[in-house]
């Protein structure tokens, strides 16, 4: 007999176990079916494993550097096997979490590979044979995988995908990465950090492409101090095995010239895991490259089955994927929704970069004039206190009414600082709410309040190039 259920969550990543949960909460009976692990991608081989690896590479980095600050560091050694196995109890850790999460909120959590067999039924390949199973919702949330090029096939040996990188027992001495994005950075950084010589091919004029450069600089300066190499305008033609390791061909500017590595990192974008999944079985469409088409309640063209996460589009991001589940679980329930606002962007080179809401260039394009105020690290006692003076805090606000638009840091902790802009922009804060609140004093957070205050030229703690009208209080 076919088991039945109200919803059928399909992909237990960050979109598909925090929807799950939340139909849970909300009285559904919640099937998820997951094919690996719970957690996904982000928590198995993304997003907690690499900020792992890239906390033991800090740890392994730091003395070294701190060695012009009176810090003795000889002797330091690192055993990357025995990192790689804290890495996987952390992981482990989440991984039963996230089940007993599941089970406490009464969700049924199914190990297989689910395929849409018709717009209310799907089935289920489990490892001892397949289940049916008749629902009358559906959430898909089944993300992205890494994309390949022409030349470079994921190998697992030669050619690593993100997944691999991030499983090496031992630090590579030469590494080629295939893609300046953001996974390349972070990953090439941490391994850079260890004493591997890194090499960066990027495609576009510019690492990190997308970002605003202002934003890239501090991270360029890093990588330079570092010994990275960045080749930008470059593209990988392919690679050969050499008695000595891996020749990787280059088309840069300049000409073509060989890269010599031991490991080819490729990061090169991602695409949606939709494939397999019998969406034309169920009647859902998808666009030119595969993700599934929602509308604002994240719902498909057929209005019963929802979708979430990466695998309708970009930003892939862990934290836009869980609200954009959350807020399918509501629609799915009953409940009157709305959009999931402004999306935060965190990425963790050396320094951080976070940002979120509207640059300046965004406000003028609405028709809007933008004021901007600039804070740099160079100028806070916590900043120079920890030794990390690089970067500075960016508030973008409306010149007329003063509510905050946009935040925009680089710098250190800027992932746990964006938090702050988050809100204020989600609350439509304006410069003087932010100068009102009394920050604790030596901290990175307190930076806020003089870059809230630089955009009307207040600023306490920096000149500013013109004084205008003070913040009102």
């Amino acid at each position: 007999m076919a088991l039945s259920t109200d919803v059928l969550v399909i992909g237990a990543g960050p979109g598909g176990y925090v929807g799950a949960i939340k139909l849970g909460k909300l009285g559904k009976k919640t099937f998820l079916v997951e094919k690996d692990k719970l957690g996904g991608e982000c928590l198995n081989y993304g997003c907690i494993p690499s900020k792992a690896l890239i906390h033991a590479a800090d740890e392994y980095y730091q003395p070294k550097a701190a060695q012009a600050h009176g810090m003795n560091a000889a002797g330091l050694g690192i055993d990357w096997a025995k990192v790689q196995v804290w890495k996987n109890n952390v992981i482990g850790g989440f991984v039963r979490g996230i089940a007993s999460l599941e089970k406490g909120n009464k969700v049924d959590v199914l190990a297989g590979a689910a395929r849409l067999t018709g717009p209310n039924s799907a089935v289920i390949v489990k490892a001892d044979g397949e289940e049916t199973v008749q629902f009358a919702h559906a959430l898909i949330s089944t993300g992205t995988r890494p994309a390949e090029i022409p030349g470079f096939s994921f190998d697992g040996e030669s050619v690593l995908s993100s997944k691999e990188a991030l499983e090496l027992p031992a630090a590579p001495e030469r590494l080629a990465v295939i893609g300046g994005g953001v996974i390349g950075l972070e990953i090439g950084t941490f391994f850079a950090k260890l004493g591997t010589k890194v090499t960066v091919v990027e495609f576009m004029d510019q690492v990190l492409p997308g970002v605003p450069s202002e934003l890239v600089s501090p991270v360029l300066r890093s990588l330079q101090k570092l010994g990275v190499e960045i080749l930008t305008k470059s593209q990988a033609l392919g690679y050969e095995r050499t008695d000595g390791g891996l020749s990787v061909r280059v088309k840069t500017a300049e000409g073509e010239k060989t890269i010599a590595a031991d490991k080819i990192l490729l990061s090169v974008g991602r695409v949606p895991i939709t494939k397999d999944l019998g969406l034309d079985a169920a009647g859902v469409e998808t666009d030119a490259k595969g993700h599934i088409k929602v509308n604002a309640r994240y719902q498909t063209n057929v209005p019963h089955i929802y979708a979430a996460g990466d695998v309708i589009g970009a930003p892939y991001l862990a934290h836009k994927a869980s609200q954009e589940a959350i807020v399918a679980a509501l629609a799915i329930a009953g409940f009157e929704t709305h959009g999931i606002g402004a999306v935060p962007w965190t990425i963790f080179t050396d320094p951080e970069i976070a940002f979120v809401g509207e640059t300046e260039e965004q406000i003028r394009a609405r028709g809007r004039e933008p004021i901007v105020g600039r804070f740099p690290f160079a100028a806070s006692g916590r900043a120079q206190a920890v030794a990390k003076p690089e970067g500075f805090y960016k508030v973008v606000a409306d010149k007329e009414t003063r509510e905050v638009l946009g935040v925009a840091i680089v710098g250190g902790s800027a992932s746990d600082l964006i938090g702050e802009g988050c809100l204020a922009v989600k609350l439509k804060a304006t410069v003087e709410d932010i100068a009102e609140a009394i920050h604790p004093h030596p901290t990175l957070c307190e930076s806020i309040v003089d870059a809230a205050e630089a955009c009307v030229g207040q600023a306490v703690h920096i000149l500013p190039p013109v004084v205008r009208e003070p913040v009102k209080r």
